[in-house]
């Protein structure tokens, strides 16, 4: 019975695969066949010169700056007199998106939190600070640190919907901006078709903070709240550290503020810190595999396994991205020849699903995504010890069989492997 069961989900995933071939029309339409992007952990960290042992991935760089240059400002710790805080989590970007290069993901979580009003919608906190005299209000992120204590948040017993959220790793994230709306689009459409309605990723039109009124399919961040770079990079300035920019002119709160917004000061060339962490992301390589591993007979075989069971319905392996000379973002980015038909690998359909995981708590999209999470792409999977969104699950198996929801019968057909099939498909998760 279980062969039957993979049999009949091969078929389905040849399936899958025609009708994405059939959708992802770009390189085609362009003429010109699409490359490989380029792989490789190739941003250490470095105490003295940082970023000068950097290799990127081919993008442009303004004003005469170099990978170098924009690296060290991703790395440069913020204090109080460059408008850290009042409330905060990390004073720099590699804080948390340092391993095993900087860029990369790390241990580092962030608090989450919000209730369901008496209709069962979900509604963001209300965070009493300075001994109750004052609020922070409108977002469900709560932050670990401060610069003075009367600004400290802590969360009240009337927030019962409580999570944490993982760092994700930022390498290659270039790459995925680059991907055209509608390739994503067709994505969640041939899953639907090739599942009958099992498997239904969805997508969702976020705002652009740099094109006001302008809308794009969100990719980053656990919800897909974002769409650009450069809106990710604007939001976790002010949220993550506590800095204001011309997207988010406004700081949390007043409470023991000693600086004006906005904070993140223009250059001479019109350019800000927000402009950088955006750029040294677009130049990052995407993960690389370990060859050694993904060479051998059992990972090769895992990798046949992960497709026929159905994992790949969601955990999309290869994405090809829009072509050179693409305007993207409401108009505000024009995707350059480093980025564009490029072929990426990242073993995620970067949807939104409800795998039986969810938190409850809602952000840029509406009320129906309040469980579900953006499938977790798995390049890198390798250099990660705390699993799914939350960093709850430590092994691989652990983490495949917390999967439900959707997921339920791509589960059930991992369960119906023997004991050779499952160590062969984790080994070929160990090579990612």
């Amino acid at each position: 019975m279980g062969r039957c069961l993979l049999r009949a989900q091969f078929g389905k995933l040849i399936v899958l695969s025609l009708l994405v071939l059939l959708f992802g029309v770009f390189a085609l339409v362009a003429g010109t066949p699409a490359a490989d992007a380029p792989t490789g952990f190739s941003t250490p960290t470095l105490k003295q010169n940082p970023g000068s042992l950097s290799e990127g991935n081919g993008m442009p760089f303004d004003a005469g700056e170099t990978l170098a240059d924009v690296q060290a400002k991703f790395e440069e710790p913020e204090g109080l007199d460059d408008g850290l805080g009042p409330v905060y989590n990390a004073p720099s970007c590699v804080t948390c998106h340092q391993n095993p290069v900087t860029g990369g993901s790390s241990q580092v979580s962030v608090l989450r939190v919000g209730h369901r009003d008496r209709l069962g919608r979900f509604g963001n906190p209300v965070i009493k600070i300075n001994n109750g005299q004052d609020s922070i209000v409108g977002r469900s992120l709560v932050n670990d640190r401060a610069t003075c204590a009367e600004a400290q948040e802590r969360v009240s017993d009337s927030e019962n919907l409580r999570t944490f959220r993982m760092s994700p790793s930022l390498l290659g994230d270039g790459f995925v901006e680059a991907i055209d709306n509608q390739t994503l689009i067709n994505i969640a459409i041939a899953q639907r078709l090739a599942t009958r309605g099992r498997i239904a990723g969805e997508f969702i039109q976020v705002p652009l903070l740099e094109a006001p009124g302008k809308v794009r399919v969100g990719r980053f961040g656990w919800k897909d709240q974002h769409g650009s770079l450069l809106s990710f990079a604007a939001d976790a300035y002010l949220n993550e550290e506590g800095i204001t920019s011309r997207l988010l002119p406004t700081d949390l709160t007043s409470v023991c503020k000693t600086t004006a917004d906005p904070e993140d000061e223009r250059d001479g060339n019109g350019r800000e810190d927000i402009d950088r962490f955006a750029q040294f992301m677009r130049a990052t390589k995407a993960p690389p595999v370990d060859a050694a591993v993904a060479a051998t007979a059992d990972a090769q075989a895992g990798a046949r396994l992960f497709a026929q069971i159905g994992c790949a319905h969601c955990h999309v392996a290869s994405i090809t991205t829009a072509p050179a000379g693409s305007v993207i973002n409401g108009g505000q980015f024009t995707i350059p020849d480093a980025l564009g038909n490029k072929t990426i690998h990242p073993y995620s359909d970067f949807l939104l699903h409800n795998v039986g995981t969810g938190d409850g708590i809602v952000q840029n999209g509406p009320a129906d995504t309040a469980y579900k999470f953006r499938t977790a792409p798995l390049w890198g999977l390798r250099t990660r010890d705390r699993l799914m969104h939350d960093g709850l699950s430590l092994t691989r198996s652990e983490a495949i069989l917390r999967h439900a929801g959707e997921a339920t019968f791509v589960i059930n057909n991992y369960r119906w492997l023997n004991s050779m099939q499952k160590n062969q498909l984790l080994q070929f998760l160990s090579s990612l």
